[in-house]
């Protein structure tokens, strides 16, 4: 398989992604297509959806997922479980699957057919191998039962920008980094309330400290 098209995201590195798609919706991102693709008729039609869903694949994944259990962060890193009963980037394959918004379909003169997105859990250069619409009455099933998610509670953290970055960042983009930041992007494992985390996103270097429930950027 080939790339169809690249993700285009505020990040440029894995840490600090939310670890599921549509948990931030006021992250936006651009689907571009590779040249060959770049016709309007490859996307007629598709802005009559709402959502769209993504395949792609994990190509900041330089290990192969050969173990057949992992350590979902939601058990709190310490429990393993099959692969295939978790969402973890380390698989024998790695492909992932994200489900985004549409927020406009445009036809630029240079790049052809842009999808802007919101609600995405992608890197920057992502290479995109298919896109396909959601469709409500076969892809939604409001009886699913989600297994050790339902289990487990994700509690926010509460969030506090400092004063240099809310003169930095425009609005949305402060609301859209509380929202990465609220989920607690640090590994499950590590709690210490004295180390500095970073993480690169919206062209600059994010440092942030975690304290009892309290995350403190800046």
């Amino acid at each position: 398989m080939k790339p169809i098209a690249y993700f285009h995201s505020p990040f440029t590195s894995k840490f600090g992604i939310p670890r599921q798609s549509g948990l931030v919706e006021q992250l936006t991102g651009e689907i571009v297509f590779e040249p060959k693709y770049r016709n309007a008729d490859a996307v007629r039609g598709l802005e009559d959806f709402s959502h769209l869903w993504i395949i792609w694949e994990f190509s900041a994944n330089k290990t192969i997922g050969d173990s057949l259990t992992v350590r979902p962060p939601r058990l709190g890193g310490n429990k393993r479980l099959g692969v295939f009963a978790t969402r973890s980037p380390f698989r024998p394959n790695p492909i992932g699957l994200s489900c985004v918004y549409i927020n406009k379909v445009e036809i630029d003169d240079k790049r052809g057919p842009v999808i802007t997105v919101s609600g995405a859990d992608l890197m920057d250069g992502t290479p995109i191998l298919d896109i396909k619409p959601y469709i409500k009455y076969c892809d939604s099933k409001p009886d699913a039962r989600s297994g050790f998610v339902e289990q487990t509670e994700w509690k926010k953290l509460r969030v506090e920008l400092s004063e240099q970055l809310q003169a930095e960042l425009t609005e949305e983009q402060q609301q859209a980094l509380i929202g990465v930041l609220e989920l607690d992007p640090r590994p499950r494992v590590q709690d210490n309330p004295e180390k500095v985390y970073g993480m690169p996103v919206f062209g600059r270097d994010i440092h942030f400290t975690v304290s009892d429930d309290t995350l403190r950027a800046f």
